[in-house]
């Protein structure tokens, strides 16, 4: 059984730095596809930053430049290092691995940009 567990999140001013961890338990492959989701109050959830087990990497408009997604897969687990965070950034943020076809969802973890 899979099980993502996020971490990293919390209060941050305009213009801070966060760096969001996601630790896979289970049998994982190394070769998985890994995403960022985030969901803003009233909003719809939205795709911010995909690895794929080739180790490509594509990010939302609204964050490139200035968040970086990568993995560790000898320890099995995945960041989003995000920089210059904006209010806008505010969201629950939730990670996703895809493995044999089926994803794998983290329970989320809260990141606010607020002065």
């Amino acid at each position: 059984q899979v099980q993502l567990v996020e971490s990293g999140g919390g209060l941050v001013q305009p213009g801070g730095s966060l760096r969001l961890s996601c630790a896979a338990s289970g049998s994982i492959l190394s070769d998985n596809g890994w995403d960022w989701y985030r969901q803003a109050p009233g909003k719809k959830r939205e795709l911010v930053a995909v690895i794929t087990g080739g180790g490509e990497r594509r990010y939302a408009g609204s964050v490139k430049g200035r968040f970086t997604i990568s993995r560790d897969n000898a320890k099995n687990t995945m960041y989003l290092q995000m920089n210059s965070l904006k209010p806008d950034d505010t969201a629950v943020y939730y990670c996703v691995l895809t493995q044999y076809g089926r994803e794998y969802w983290g329970q989320g973890t809260q990141v606010t940009v607020s002065s």
